[in-house]
């Protein structure tokens, strides 16, 4: 399962699953790297950065931002 980082509430990352559902996750748990935005998924108990579905989430985003300003 996917997971998106909604956002930082002090030690917590807030995020979102696939299905809308909402989980916390103590911060010191994922990449020293993470970001509001990032696309997370556990393997093996450990959260692993999905940088390929961050940077395709990104994109499409961008777009959808264009695209309402056009």
């Amino acid at each position: 399962m996917r997971y998106i980082i909604d956002r930082f509430e002090e030690t917590l990352a807030i995020c979102e699953t696939e299905n809308r559902d909402t989980i916390t996750v103590p911060r010191t748990d994922l990449p020293a790297s993470t970001q509001e935005g990032d696309v997370l998924v556990l393997q093996d108990g450990i959260w692993e950065l999905d940088t390929e579905a961050t940077d395709e989430r990104r994109r499409r985003i961008q777009k959808k931002m264009m695209d309402l300003f056009e």
